[in-house]
């Protein structure tokens, strides 16, 4: 008698549950316990993609890989400003940002490989942090560019 009448509760729950913890795996797929960020400043593909379709002004994108993968194919108007694992590339890096106004709406990202092993995403960050950019956000690409940005149709191009 009991479960005849909270079962429709009971079921509620179970899919409540179930939703919410659809809705929180984005926010952990990228996280680790090494990465400086936090999920408040990451940002799904297809958010991005909205954004860079939509915002005024678009978010400025900077890819922080090696050269020959932005040249191979990079989201749509990123700027390459240096590698973000060697140091010239972290200067380089920080030379171009030196010039920004600190509250921009800044995206970095990698693509290079899975996310949690990028080599160059976790310097970048950290260097941008700490000059003060306040509107700083990581592109969540936990394969890498071709599998979850390329592949899934969002819009790219390719350097000449």
């Amino acid at each position: 008698m009991f479960l005849k009448r909270h079962g429709f509760i009971f079921s509620l729950l179970a899919f409540s549950f179930f939703v919410s913890a659809l809705l929180l795996l984005p926010l952990t797929h990228a996280q680790n316990s090494s990465d400086p960020w936090h999920p408040g400043q990451t940002v799904e593909p297809i958010v991005l993609s909205g954004e860079l379709a939509t915002a005024k002004p678009a978010p400025t994108v900077l890819f922080v890989g090696y050269q020959r993968l932005f040249t191979a194919g990079h989201i749509k108007n990123a700027l390459f400003h240096g590698t973000g694992s060697t140091p010239e590339g972290l200067e380089e890096i920080r030379k171009w940002a030196g010039r920004l106004p600190r509250d921009l709406n800044l995206v970095i990202y990698c693509g290079c490989c899975p996310m949690d092993k990028c080599p160059n995403l976790r310097p970048v960050f950290t260097a941008l942090r700490s000059m003060g950019f306040q509107k700083l956000r990581v592109l969540v690409l936990p394969t890498d560019f071709a599998t979850d940005w390329a592949n899934k149709g969002l819009p790219y191009d390719k350097s000449k």
